[in-house]
């Protein structure tokens, strides 16, 4: 009997975390749901990605006391951190804030939300906090869901499985959901519309060398590069000015040392503007999924001091403004904290 390709099952349960289908396996209804192939970034927009997803520095991975972290059920709040199921091995509760931070930075910036869901452990008594990607998760009418499409489990001791299409009901109580501020958002996709068209052109001066002939072997080329690279150029730093990102150009002759501080103060206020709504997105997720274990939970994580504040930047820029700082002095706040 042949099945129904739009055979589907609707369920309770929990994410599935890592699913691999077959581009034969999506229908049409499916790619309502369903990005089949993420938007993969090029040169300019990589090197961007990985620059403004790198909140910490060098020196924040020698200090123990990164974040103050005031819970009124301490025992509970160990217990969430000290079982994260994260890439690394297992680390203190502020290296594992972190690097939890870190790894939901890296998410927001490429996918725009991160996922966390609470895999209770009876047996042990215990809770598991995995990710799982944000591909097919959407929310109606106030449910949240998971779209799998049809899929096929191999076994290497019998025959494999065909299973059909999911619609997954997740439990909200158990879901810890991340997303990215608005401004940024807003301003990384304005950027990112240019960084797309630069990086879809950066290597085209080549067509413009003129072919050699037999009649011809060493044509003058009239092209000048030298104005196609300062148009990229001025093309990159208009296109980034919200975000204060230098694409990677350290050629001083060509900006001033006002230009690169004032630039490296935006870019790294950017970057502490994302940390810290991460940090208050994490009390209220960490709260509210807590609740589930102790009605009354709460827990509240902030920067301390060690690591750098947007209060300092703007000082440092005032002083900048007054040229009442040294060059050096932002550098080493901007980069060794």
């Amino acid at each position: 009997m042949m099945k129904n390709k739009y055979s589907m099952r609707i369920i309770r349960a929990e994410p599935l975390h890592q699913h691999y289908f077959r581009d034969e396996q999506i229908g049409m209804v499916d790619n309502l749901f369903l990005k089949r192939k993420h938007d993969k970034p090029n040169f300019n927009r990589r090197m961007f990605d990985e620059d403004f997803a790198r909140l910490f520095h060098s020196m924040s991975r020698r200090s123990s006391n990164l974040f103050d972290i005031v819970s009124n059920d301490d025992e509970l709040t160990q217990s969430l951190f000290g079982n994260v199921k994260m890439r690394y091995a297992p680390h203190s509760v502020n290296e594992t804030v972190r690097r939890w931070v870190e790894e939901i930075a890296q998410s927001l910036i490429w996918f725009g939300r991160a996922y966390y869901f609470l895999h209770d452990d009876p047996e042990h008594e215990d809770v598991h906090i995995a990710s799982f990607g944000s591909n097919g998760v959407a929310r109606f009418f106030g449910v949240l869901i998971q779209w799998v499409p049809k899929r096929t489990e191999q076994h290497w001791d019998r025959d494999n499985k065909e299973i059909p299409r999911e619609i997954r009901i997740l439990d909200a109580g158990k879901i810890m959901r991340f997303a990215m501020p608005g401004t940024i958002k807003r301003m990384l996709s304005a950027q990112n519309k240019t960084l797309a068209v630069l990086d879809k052109h950066q290597y085209e001066a080549t067509e413009f060398h003129p072919q050699a002939t037999h009649e011809n072997p060493n044509p003058i080329n009239h092209f000048n590069f030298g104005v196609w690279r300062d148009t990229q150029e001025r093309a990159l730093y208009r296109a980034t000015r919200g975000t204060g990102w230098k694409g990677r150009k350290f050629d001083s002759t060509k900006h001033s040392d006002f230009f690169d501080c004032h630039r490296l103060i935006r870019f790294r206020r950017n970057q502490l503007m994302l940390r810290d709504d991460i940090l208050r997105q994490f009390s209220s997720e960490l709260s509210r999924v807590g609740k589930g274990y102790n009605a009354g939970y709460s827990v509240e994580i902030s920067a301390t001091d060690e690591l750098p504040s947007i209060e300092h930047l703007d000082e440092l820029e005032a002083r900048l403004t007054r040229e009442e700082v040294a060059f050096t002095e932002i550098v080493n706040y901007c980069f060794e904290s």
